[in-house]
């Protein structure tokens, strides 16, 4: 999904937009995953924010041919990326460690240790 705004500032039709990448998010024990679809981005245009709860992940891409092409079609769209989450109280906004590889940034966010789960030993009398 993308949002598209016409460039005022140079008064032509190109599109400046704004894409909200997929992701995969999913928990393990002692981590919750986000897994970001950015391709043609660079691991130096990817910014990743944690403030007051909230993650966003942001990363610019540089458009694949000058503004002078003249295109006989054109399906693929160029743009930045934006995506933001809420993120809970179990995550430990220190340890968060990101990754990118292959066209996709990993995010891990370590789980606090009191909100890990662990097995309780059970005591007879």
């Amino acid at each position: 999904m993308n949002q598209c705004t016409t460039n005022s500032a140079t008064d032509d039709a190109r599109c400046d937009c704004h894409y909200r990448p997929n992701v995969d998010v999913f928990e393990k024990d002692n981590e919750v995953v986000i897994q970001a679809d950015l391709p043609g981005a660079t691991p130096d245009s990817i910014d990743v924010d944690f403030d007051d709860g909230t993650l966003t992940i942001a990363a610019k891409v540089v458009a694949r041919q000058g503004d002078d092409t003249r295109f006989l079609a054109r399906q693929y769209g160029t743009g930045d990326y934006r995506r933001t989450f809420r993120v809970s109280e179990v995550v430990d906004a220190e340890q968060i460690v990101a990754d990118y590889a292959e066209g996709v940034l990993t995010l891990r966010l370590p789980k606090i240790q009191a909100a890990q789960p662990r097995k309780i030993a059970v005591h007879s009398n």
